[in-house]
């Protein structure tokens, strides 16, 4: 089987390792769906909810839709859309910063390399060892290291921090996934870090304005726009078909940004016949030495509006929601978009074995607004009826890019990956939940088992659970 795209074609031409990004197409194409009937705007959300991904004048219907009515609406098209796709399963990972050694000048990034204030640290191996080791007896299965860009931090040195993560295990505590947040490389330093088995790469533009670009930009390599947006097609030239795109909104307008993100999937689509494995959609948060400035801000009602937008515009894309949002942010936008959030989050450097009550932006990149432990996180998912995942069979089973597309497009992510959410949900609830949160949670899973109508199937899902119980892990399907 195969997956066909239909990627629209837009005015600069789809072509490898070029800039795809036309501001004033962009700007053209919100203008000409000002004000769209409403008959037009539900067209557009059952075209989603037939499971097509939307083009940007579609996408730019929804966004101008500002009637309370048709936002309900969208919002209530993206939860059953969400559900239809995802079914309850939410993935959970942790960030791990490694170093904050940075060239780059960016006026939002506590990291920035004329932030005097910034303590500058570079985790040593026993370091990073004693990190994740933390994090494993948390529960955690899956990180993203995060690095500064600087020459220290080069595609050797990731790509044996990667393999250094993978080594450490700690009674029955492994870490199956590590997904990187770090500078581009050109297409050689790409294959050095696959090769030591990555899962998701990040790269985000943070902005698709040029112009905007160059004024948070300030100086060092990241300041080349272009180099920035064809970062991730040298990472598909290199043999990486799984990676994660995102804008930090607050930079410029959020409708700009949104159909910035979508053109970048397009984009994808029409050259390398495969949609990025996730989006990530920040807000600007306060950072050592820097105040958001209100001029671009995104409300709660926008942003969450945003997500649900998102969520129709691109049915398969995987959409992650990191703790720079409160709480209550998290759990709404949970409901009809988000597939992927982070839980017992520290992002201070050596911040998971040092455990400060209190953020020090000096140490930190930025602000996060949701400091609740690992188990806080997967006790509020369960009591909400969301199936929590560490699961990484996918990726292991190499059902990535566009093998990913193949069997998660019919439908089986509901299928096969709830199942391995609760086969890893299980060792949660074995290895590390208090008694409270693991009774919930196999209420849960004997809540969900009632819906497998396939009596074979049920049974090997129920059996493999039992092994869980027994003192097996990492079973999948």
């Amino acid at each position: 089987m195969s997956i066909f795209y239909h990627p629209q074609k837009y005015r600069i031409e789809d072509r490898p390792m070029q800039n795809f990004i036309d501001s004033d197409e962009i700007w053209e194409i919100l203008k000409r769906n000002e004000n769209p009937d409403p008959g037009r705007v539900r067209e557009v959300i059952a075209r989603s909810l037939d499971k097509n991904r939307l083009t940007l004048d579609e996408t730019a219907a929804l966004i101008n839709a500002n009637t309370p009515e048709l936002i309900e609406e969208i919002k209530e098209g993206a939860r059953e859309l969400k559900e239809r796709v995802y079914g309850k399963r939410i993935v959970l990972f942790a960030p791990l910063y490694i170093g904050n050694l940075c060239v780059n000048n960016c006026a939002y990034c506590g990291f920035r390399t004329d932030n005097k204030k910034q303590k500058r640290i570079t985790l040593t191996p026993e370091e990073i060892s004693e990190e994740v080791t933390m994090l494993e007896d948390a529960g955690h299965k899956r990180l993203i290291l995060v690095f500064g860009e600087h020459p220290k931090y080069d595609a050797k040195f990731i790509a044996d921090t990667v393999r250094h993560v993978y080594s450490v295990k700690h009674l029955n505590g492994e870490i199956r996934r590590v997904n990187i947040n770090a500078a581009p490389f050109d297409v050689d330093g790409f294959k050095i870090v696959k090769e030591a088995g990555i899962g998701t790469y990040q790269v985000f533009q943070e902005t698709y304005h040029r112009d905007t670009y160059l004024k948070v930009h300030l100086g060092g390599k990241k300041r080349d726009f272009d180099w920035r947006i064809t970062a991730l097609d040298r990472a598909q030239e290199a043999g990486i078909d799984d990676v994660g795109i995102g804008a930090l909104l607050g930079l410029y307008d959020w409708r700009f940004e949104v159909l910035g993100l979508l053109r970048h999937v397009n984009h994808f689509e029409a050259v390398y016949n495969v949609g990025p494995h996730t989006i990530s959609f920040p807000r600007l948060k306060k950072a050592s030495g820097f105040d958001a400035k209100p001029e671009f801000d995104v409300s709660d009602e926008e942003f969450t509006r945003l997500v649900a937008i998102l969520r129709l515009a691109v049915p398969y894309t995987g959409m992650i929601l990191t703790a720079r949002e409160p709480a209550h942010i998290r759990d709404e936008v949970l409901q009809f978009g988000v597939s992927q959030i982070d839980g017992g989050t520290n992002i201070e450097l050596k911040g998971y074995t040092t455990k400060n009550p209190e953020q020090n932006l000096d140490q930190e990149q930025f602000t996060i607004g949701d400091n609740r432990t690992l188990n806080e996180v997967m006790d509020e998912l369960i009591g909400h009826g969301f199936l929590p995942s560490f699961c990484t069979a996918c990726y292991r089973l190499k059902r990535t890019g566009e093998h990913f597309m193949e069997f998660s497009v019919p439908g089986f992510i509901k299928r096969f990956c709830q199942p391995n959410a609760m086969l890893t949900m299980a060792e949660y609830l074995e290895d590390y939940a208090p008694k409270e949160t693991k009774e919930k949670g196999y209420r849960l899973i004997e809540e969900n088992l009632k819906d497998y109508k396939d009596e074979q199937f049920r049974d090997k899902l129920i059996d493999r659970l039992e092994r869980v119980k027994k003192g097996e892990r990492d079973l999948y399907f």
